[in-house]
């Protein structure tokens, strides 16, 4: 089994990515908010 798939309900783990205007964002900008995470393939790419 994949040790990075997470489950319903699992925490996320710390993470940081740029946004669309290159600026670095973090999931603990975020803490103690509601938040909802969509990842996606790149387009055009199988997946």
């Amino acid at each position: 089994m994949d040790d990075w798939l997470l489950s319903p309900g699992d925490q996320a783990p710390a993470f940081a990515l740029e946004d669309q205007n290159g600026n670095q964002v973090s999931l603990g900008d975020f803490a103690g908010r509601k938040l909802a995470i969509f990842f996606f393939p790149k387009a055009l790419t199988p997946g």
